[in-house]
């Protein structure tokens, strides 16, 4: 069904037939078809769909649609939806809304419920802890398999997965974990701890969640348990949870590189004055750091009203460093983010952005030289000087591009910082001094 069906059968008031078409498809298919209908209509509808249909639907609802939908329905309705939700997803949903709303929430879940959300919520911001869920399976070692499977059959259905169970003491103490594959192809008078696996590869609480994101690229876990100092269980991360995760990451990088402040409102929702906010700043940084830039060219004055045919060659070699910096910033960025490069491999990304800007520096300024004399009927001498300098700002624009995020990492800073618009800046004030520096030298300026 796509939307214009949907308001046919709406205006024909054929809700049976909605009823019965929406309950065959996907939560997320039904979720984004609802999404550009008014707040009546998506009430309408919502109301509609089957109890458990309706709160999957309701966990892929933007923010806005939510709070729609909280305001709309009863007390009692919203004390199923909260009781159904995954736990991860009502902590996502409290987190986003307002504080009227969180007590119609919190007065509809259940007193344990409120206590294990408190603790959620005192959670840092970004932390492995405030994006984990409790909905996991927990076995003990001295279980059969014939018993763990009739346990997970018991609650399995509650349960956000059930593909991974953990295996804990008493204490909850995170022992090691058994697969559902190696459950069910046991024999089942086998004990749970002659089966498991002991060596568990684990996150705690307070990690960054882009930390979280990298230890799930690595290994290809479909969840992860959560620990805490004591390495007791507190929760799992499930593979869907950290891909929101690495979209979230990813967006922030793209907005840090371009010069703008994050934001994970979506641009057609953000105000004018908020992209505006975002985006000043970092443009006004940019700006007053550019004068530096004309500083330099009006300190060599001299050189170009001497020979005002330099001044033509300015703009190529400023572009060529800023672009050369660029691809190596980007490169070492993307490195970062994967856990393909780590602030000890400075030494590594030195040496090899030192041959890789060497080659193409002297490509680029052979192949330049040859242009300018040929193309451009410029003197030897001035041909040479804009090569030579072509070659010099290539080599320092890689560098620079390759250490400065290594340097942002050292430092605890956003790598994506050191990207496109602040390399390109320091770059054109480099290129400048070499430059300048060659032409009084080769020039006799």
């Amino acid at each position: 069904m796509d939307e214009r069906k949907l308001l046919e059968l709406i205006e024909g008031k054929k809700y049976a037939q909605i009823k019965n078409e929406l309950s065959e498809m996907n939560e997320v298919d039904v979720a984004e078809l609802l999404d550009p209908l008014d707040a009546h209509l998506t009430l309408l509808i919502f109301r509609m769909l089957p109890k458990d249909l309706a709160v999957e639907v309701f966990a892929h609802f933007s923010t806005e649609q939510q709070l729609g939908i909280i305001n709309s329905i009863t007390d009692k309705e919203v004390e199923y939806i909260v009781d159904e939700l995954f736990f991860d997803d009502m902590i996502d949903l409290i987190e986003e809304m307002p504080a009227n709303i969180v007590k119609k929430i919190l007065k509809s879940a259940k007193e344990e419920e409120r206590k294990l959300i408190n603790q959620f919520l005192k959670y840092p911001v970004d932390s492995a802890g405030s994006i984990m869920t409790i909905e996991y399976v927990e076995l003990r070692k001295g279980l059969t398999v014939k018993e763990a499977l009739t346990h997970i059959k018991e609650i399995g259905l509650n349960k956000e997965t059930v593909y991974t169970c953990y295996v804990t003491d008493q204490k909850r103490t995170l022992e090691g974990f058994v697969s559902l594959r190696t459950l069910v192809t046991s024999d089942e008078d086998k004990i749970i701890e002659d089966i498991m696996e002991d060596e568990v590869i684990k996150v705690y609480t307070h990690d960054d969640q882009e930390s979280v994101a990298n230890v799930f690229i690595k290994y290809g876990f479909l969840a992860l348990p959560v620990v805490d100092n004591e390495n007791r269980l507190t929760g799992i991360i499930t593979v869907d949870d950290i891909m929101d995760i690495m979209e979230q990451e990813a967006t922030e990088d793209f907005q840090i590189m371009a010069a703008m402040s994050p934001s994970e409102e979506a641009y057609l929702d953000a105000g004018v004055m908020t992209l505006a906010k975002n985006r000043l700043p970092w443009l006004l940084i940019l700006m007053i750091s550019a004068t530096f830039t004309g500083r330099i060219m009006g300190k060599f004055e001299d050189v170009l009203s001497s020979i005002v045919v330099l001044s033509t060659f300015i703009p190529m070699l400023m572009d060529t460093g800023g672009n050369s910096g660029s691809q190596s910033s980007t490169l070492i960025i993307r490195g970062l983010a994967t856990g393909e490069i780590t602030t000890h491999d400075w030494w590594k990304v030195l040496w090899k952005e030192l041959r890789i800007s060497a080659i193409v520096g002297v490509v680029l300024a052979v192949i330049n030289f040859l242009r300018i004399i040929l193309l451009e009927k410029v003197e030897m001498k001035v041909a040479l000087t804009v090569s030579l300098t072509v070659v010099i700002t290539v080599i320092a624009s890689k560098i620079v591009g390759g250490i400065l995020p290594l340097i942002a990492k050292k430092l605890k800073l956003d790598p994506a910082i050191m990207a496109g618009p602040l390399i390109t800046t320091i770059v054109d004030a480099l290129a400048l001094i070499v430059y300048f520096s060659i032409a009084k030298s080769l020039l006799g300026i």
